[in-house]
């Protein structure tokens, strides 16, 4: 095919082509403009009877192109689905009260803030109970329900150097200094950070002024819990003098309503998530000892109430666990957590004996299929959780103390049900790298005929220690709808495979190894006989596109890449990008310019010479975890090579593209048009460049 050459930056590449509307009979297939009548359920708050379940509903409002969260309520039963926050103005973080006669949650205002509102269940009467100018996070009742305690950011003193001299009245000077002393200066989707420190608060539940617990210039974490008398706060935090450089470090603490502090663990890495018995004898929370690992998993471990006795709970499950939650009965802790590509619902009991609950959480996330999910547990030991499937984003569902299972909302039947979706099917195969067992996914477009010879994409997951499983993706769905099948996977390194799996990859991201799991899974989709080895696809975000450009400087089998939000060169990477601590530790075995070649080793830019596969690089230009420098050395490399090569830049755009709807359109729609700007096979679609 002939080669555009007028391209300007932003450029959007613009398949013209009509909707598939339905023929005979046939139901269309899923649409952009579909992405932002999409609804999902994002968090569960069951109330403490097992009565009904409060929710945050999300809706994509396409005037504001924005993401909007309401609050829903339904009943245990499935009826009285109705409205309790509900319009253009967010609300969330819902939280019943002791006795479930109440309910708080964060919400705006009116005049651009967040505050903390509580309502009463009975009358629907509302308060805004605070006066705060930051927003209110971990929002927790007090045992008796007079109290609420949150966190919040308080701004600090700005560093200076220098007293500028008087400016006259009148006078128009350039902006002042920023004087920057921090270790975190800046972080993806929030810019540039002024100084400040989070902090502990408590407000009395029926309004007034909130009242600071914690000191000192150190960040204070949630989720916070309570003692049982309403006494104390127990909270995560890392308040030693060298806290800015370990990110991979806390302890918990405690903090009377006077505001007196009481550390109680001491242990390497990091404990955080606290969760109180109610008769006071026990804490669980999450521990992680990662030991300067790139991968460890974490566990839900106890400790007596003064903090002595630490004992890990899950030791025997190998599997990253989270959210510990204690039951009403004092004995066992509910948590989550992934296995082989899904999270799931559990509890332990003290003694460390475990019960699978729930098979499957997830939906929260309709971007790509990674593992997600929210549950919520009743003082009877009903769970609500929110679930979708691998063609419904979440939906409340709950489990009945008895074990029986049912879902409550249907979100997306008025919309998903008149679309012909893909069918999402596992595969499981062995690596030619070394036979590790690799397990994955793909999807088979609408209309799949299995004697036809189909495109295929490669999709790459990020992290790179993250998982996909098989669940809702509106991404991949629309990939699919026009007629790929795409295929995912989780290479050696993916999370939900237990500690040893994850190390395979220690050193080694990007590396020859996971281009071979993915090369490998290629190979076995091709042998079920419908995907045309002559139109092969790749693409991935983040690690993903890392992985994505490493790929392509080791093969020329793919017809055309499609590069997101990449890193292209580790030196510089991790020098620009606000993780960089973090990912130094974990990551690598010492600093760049100790361990230059290593960096050089993993990074795509040392194989730039090899590449000749035509290359899409699509980067928010805000994005500050990949920044998008790194996509412009990629960019500039591959025209010096003559490579064909086109950047796509998202303005007012941080790392996560799919944030805005919008903004999840024009990835996939960019990524579809280049690819089928570059298959031979794409029928007789006309295509051009539109500016």
């Amino acid at each position: 095919m002939p080669r555009f050459h007028r391209f300007v930056l932003a450029t959007v590449l613009t398949v013209v082509a009509s909707p598939m509307p339905a023929q005979d009979g046939q139901r269309p297939s899923l649409q952009s403009s579909d992405l932002f009548d999409l609804q999902y359920v994002r968090e569960v708050e069951i109330s403490p009877d097992g009565e009904r379940i409060v929710y945050v509903r999300m809706i994509h409002d396409i005037m504001t192109d924005r993401a909007v969260s309401n609050l829903w309520v339904v009943d245990a039963d499935g009826g009285n689905h109705r409205p309790l926050v509900s319009g253009r103005a967010s609300a969330s973080s819902p939280a019943f009260s002791p006795t479930g006669d109440r309910l708080a949650f964060a919400a705006e205002d009116g005049n651009g803030k967040t505050q903390l509102f509580v309502r009463w269940m009975d009358s629907g009467d509302t308060a805004v109970v605070t006066n705060l100018v930051e927003p209110p996070s971990d929002i927790a009742w007090s045992p008796g329900g007079e109290m609420i305690a949150f966190t919040m950011r308080v701004p600090a003193e700005k560093p200076s150097l220098a007293d500028a001299p008087t400016k006259p009245e009148g006078a128009v000077w350039a902006p002042d200094p920023v004087v920057i002393d921090s270790v975190v200066y800046r972080f993806d989707g929030r810019g540039y950070i002024d100084p400040g420190f989070d902090h502990v608060f408590v407000v009395p539940a029926e309004g007034g002024a909130a009242r600071r617990l914690t000191t000192g210039d150190f960040n204070h974490e949630g989720p916070l819990a309570w003692m049982p008398d309403g006494s104390a706060l127990v909270f995560s935090a890392n308040r030693d003098d060298n806290w800015q450089y370990e990110r991979d470090e806390s302890d918990l603490y405690r903090v009377s309503l006077d505001g007196d502090l009481e550390r109680l663990t001491d242990l390497p890495g990091v404990e955080s998530g606290p969760t109180v018995s109610r008769n006071g004898e026990h804490i669980a929370f999450e521990r992680d000892d990662h030991g300067s690992r790139q991968y460890s998993v974490e566990t839900i471990a106890v400790i007596d109430a003064d903090g002595s006795n630490p004992r890990v709970l899950t030791a025997e499950l190998d599997r990253t666990t989270a959210a510990p939650k204690f039951g009403a009965d004092g004995r066992h802790v509910y948590f989550s957590y992934d296995d082989r590509g899904e999270r799931k619902v559990a509890r332990v009991d003290l003694d460390g004996e475990i019960e699978t609950l729930v098979e499957r959480i997830s939906g929260t996330t309709i971007g790509r299929p990674y593992l997600s999910g929210d549950f919520s547990v009743a003082d009877d030991g009903t769970v609500a959780f929110a679930a979708g499937t691998a063609q419904r984003p979440a939906d409340v569902h709950l489990r009945s103390r008895r074990g029986d299972q049912r879902q409550l909302t249907d979100l997306n039947a008025n919309l998903l049900g008149q679309r012909e979706l893909a069918e999402v099917h596992e595969i499981v195969y062995t690596s030619t790298v070394d036979g590790t067992e690799i397990q994955g996914w793909y999807l088979t477009p609408p209309g799949f005929d299995p004697e036809q010879d189909y495109p295929l994409i490669l999709e790459i997951h990020g992290g790179p220690h993250l998982a996909y499983g098989p669940h809702f993706s509106a991404e991949l769905q629309r990939f699919a709808a026009e007629g790929h099948v795409v295929f995912y996977d989780n290479h050696r390194g993916s999370s939900s495979y237990g500690e040893d799996f994850g190390m395979l990859l220690e050193y080694k991201y990007s590396s020859e190894d996971d281009f071979g799991d993915h090369m490998s899974g290629i190979d076995a989709m091709i042998e079920l006989g419908f995907v045309d080895p002559e139109r092969l696809f790749i693409t991935g975000g983040s690690a993903g596109g890392i992985a994505t450009a490493y790929a392509i400087g080791l093969t020329d089998r793919f017809k055309a890449a499609a590069v997101a939000k990449p890193v292209i060169n580790w030196i510089s990477k991790t020098l620009t990008g606000d993780t960089y601590t973090t990912q130094i530790e974990h990551q690598f075995p010492g600093l760049p310019w100790d361990e230059f070649e290593h960096y050089w080793e993993r990074s795509p830019l040392s194989l730039v010479g090899n590449v000749t596969t035509p290359t899409l690089l699509i980067t928010g230009e805000d994005d500050f975890r990949t920044p998008m420098s790194e996509t412009e050395q990629y960019y500039q490399a591959l025209k010096l090579q003559r490579v064909d090569t086109v950047m796509v830049r998202l303005p007012d755009t941080a790392h996560g593209i799919a944030s805005r709807p919008s903004r999840l359109i024009a990835k996939i729609d960019n990524i579809l048009a280049w690819f089928e700007r570059h298959d031979g096979g794409a029928g007789n679609r006309e295509l051009k460049p539109e500016t």
